[in-house]
């Protein structure tokens, strides 16, 4: 049985994106997978590259379930965040189409006035045209309404079946993923793949809704284990470099 990944083309989140004449390109694969492999040997964040996203969702035939999980990539949702989604959480018109999540700390706070700098919703722009498409395609196709939720589903539980479904067809083709993959990996993964492109750690926070910085900091160390490497590090010398000065 093949393990995935081996080889396949590189591409953004659900593809090579290519806007007028400058095309997205996707970093180094290969020394993208071979930290990642790395930092699997660590307790750090299980996350999956954009590659390895595309082909899972491939494997997601049903179009309801196959947005749910392109939309917990996208936005680094967390899948109780994304079950609340409506037709009125996306603005899909205009040149900056975002999503308004409700965080999941507010939804299990219950009533009550929030605190001073407690965030109700955090807005998340989608910057990703094929998701844009496809979001709106899923609306209009399902003809979603304004107040209708996007998966009404009874709990977490059925996103975790439609995992273990996607992956079951997956192994039909000799192909498996080397790291488990749950609700939460595509949050990970959404993290990872801002940092990996640059973007400012306080913009992830706010995008992931995480409380405190240090929690997003935490992706931050999958690419301390590969700083050595980076700076050139080497602790043997040449012989002709073992002569002692007098």
């Amino acid at each position: 049985m093949n393990t995935f990944p081996l080889q396949i083309p590189q591409n953004s989140r659900s593809d090579a994106i290519e806007t007028g004449r400058v095309a997205y390109v996707y970093f180094d694969y290969a020394d993208a997978l071979a930290l990642r492999e790395m930092a699997s040997q660590a307790d750090l964040p299980k996350y999956l590259l954009a590659p390895e996203v595309s082909l899972f969702l491939r494997y997601v035939p049903d179009l309801r379930q196959q947005v749910l999980f392109d939309t917990l990539w996208n936005t680094g949702a967390r899948i109780n965040e994304a079950l609340a989604l409506t037709g009125a959480s996306f603005q899909l018109d205009g040149s900056r189409p975002f999503v308004r999540l409700k965080t999941l700390k507010q939804r299990q706070r219950g009533r009550g006035r929030p605190g001073k700098d407690e965030a109700v919703f955090r807005i998340v722009p989608l910057t990703d045209p094929q998701y844009v498409r496809k979001v709106r395609e899923f609306l209009t196709t399902l003809r979603i309404g304004k107040q209708q939720l996007l998966w009404p589903v009874q709990s977490d539980n059925t996103p975790r079946n439609w995992i273990r479904k996607a992956l079951d067809l997956a192994k039909r083709d000799s192909v498996t993923f080397s790291i488990p993959i749950t609700c939460h990996t595509f949050r990970h993964s959404f993290c990872m793949h801002l940092i990996q492109h640059g973007v400012p750690l306080k913009v992830v926070q706010a995008y992931a809704g995480h409380s405190r910085l240090e929690t997003t900091e935490t992706y931050t160390r999958v690419f301390a284990l590969d700083v050595g490497r980076q700076y050139g590090v080497r602790f043997s010398l040449p012989d002709s470099h073992l002569t002692l000065p007098e």
